[in-house]
């Protein structure tokens, strides 16, 4: 009787670990808003999108690495952290801190492409989607057209798939943000993840 336990123990465990090697991990790295600004975990959009991936029984883990207040300096010193471990989608939402302060450009497009290519290099096989952002048009058209440009043209280089607007339908509608007018809600993330959730939906 103790054999037939001590068997069946084993065989339960080799299922187990058959399906966690079958899991795949989705790494959002992001700032404040992927962080969930003002709410919780469970509130911000990697977590919804981690609840509707589970409801269309998609076998990923999800992984909120977003940080308030991160620029894209910040994220190219802290990927490497981050990518200790390994990942199969990954959610590049940076830059809006860089053009919020004004910092150039050229320096914004070379943080973000030195992050993409050290996810290539440690993880050769995973898809890179890259959340397009705008800032307000207080810095000159100059400025805000060519921030926009620097998402769609990361996202060529790289052969990326691209949210053309992370915020779509959520920016500049009050009552989708906190008082800041600038960070959503807990509507305002619904919204954010469903946004994602339909480009995945796309890649799957």
């Amino acid at each position: 009787m103790k054999y037939r336990i001590s068997l069946f123990v084993i065989i339960l465990s080799i299922i187990s670990f058959g399906f966690d090697q079958q899991r795949k991990t989705i790494i959002f790295f992001g700032d404040s808003i992927t962080a969930g600004y003002g709410l919780s975990k469970e509130q911000a959009f990697p977590a919804l999108v981690g609840n509707k991936l589970q409801a269309a029984k998609y076998n990923y883990k999800v992984i909120n690495a977003g940080l308030s207040g991160e620029t894209s300096a910040g994220g190219l010193n802290r990927i490497d952290w981050i990518l200790k471990q390994p990942v199969d989608v990954f959610v590049l939402e940076l830059g809006a801190n860089d053009g919020l302060r004004g910092l150039p450009l050229d320096q914004t497009r070379k943080n973000l492409q030195g992050i993409i290519d050290k996810v290539k290099a440690k993880n050769p096989d995973a898809e890179i989607i890259i959340a397009g952002m705008m800032v307000p048009p207080n810095l000159g058209k100059t400025y805000t057209d060519e921030f926009k440009s620097i998402f769609p043209d990361l996202a060529r280089k790289n052969k990326a798939t691209l949210i053309p607007f992370l915020l779509e339908g959520v920016a500049g509608h009050s009552n989708l943000n906190l008082a800041d007018g600038i960070h959503p809600n807990v509507e305002g993330h619904e919204i954010v993840a469903q946004n994602v959730y339909e480009v995945l939906m796309d890649m799957f």
